[in-house]
């Protein structure tokens, strides 16, 4: 029986993007290399990063601040659309929404999407082959993110829905062998400042920072 080790599969949203998403805002930029900063002590086997530029740009920004890991461009950290549900499926008080939302992606992009999907969680998720522990990060959007924290908690497939990602925040699944995954945190923003928070959330969905009562 081959030897299989945990996996630690690190996920980061790009850095906030510019109107026409052609490349980073100051702040995405700063984003980036505050994440880098925090990630600089993971032991990372690898980063990799979707074609899209503010991706790319993401993730050559935390390449600089770590320790010769390579950065490797693939095409399952895109941007698509993983999964699109029937109507039985979703919720009755949200099935008319969702499904408009979904209805500006053709019949092409939703089939290339699922099957992205499917070669994104073999290839970035499970345990690993071997006796060595892995830790990657993979640098890339709202949707992929969402789905492989819904696989995760094995949510229904259409539960990627209403899963949204800030800017630069961080989470991390962690598999290992014989036990069920595990969300260990999710869109965490800890090392980024108040005023660079929040980016790529509607405003409605924004919370301030969270104080303690004390009694």
């Amino acid at each position: 029986m081959t030897a299989k080790a945990t996996r630690y599969l690190y996920l980061a949203r790009h850095g906030e993007a510019t109107a026409d998403e052609s490349e980073l805002t100051e702040n995405g930029r700063r984003q980036a290399q505050l994440l880098g900063d925090r990630l600089r002590d993971v032991p990372l086997a690898a980063v990799h990063h979707g074609p899209l530029p503010r991706a790319a740009q993401t993730a050559r920004l935390i390449g600089d601040r770590l320790k010769e890991v390579p950065v490797r461009q693939v095409e399952t950290a895109g941007d698509y659309v993983p999964y699109v549900p029937g109507k039985e499926e979703l919720p009755a008080d949200a099935a008319e929404r969702l499904l408009a939302f979904l209805e500006q992606f053709t019949a092409q992009e939703r089939e290339e999407g699922a099957a992205l999907a499917r070669e994104a969680e073999e290839r970035f998720t499970g345990p690993v082959d071997g006796t060595e522990d892995r830790h990657e990060l993979v640098v890339t959007h709202n949707f992929l993110v969402g789905w492989l924290v819904r696989a995760a908690l094995d949510a229904p497939p259409w539960r990627w829905l209403g899963l949204n990602h800030c800017n630069a925040a961080l989470s991390v699944i962690r598999y290992t062998p014989g036990r069920a995954a595990s969300v260990l945190f999710y869109n965490d923003m800890s090392h980024l400042p108040e005023d660079l928070r929040w980016t790529g959330f509607p405003p409605e969905a924004r919370l301030g920072p969270v104080r303690r009562i004390m009694p």
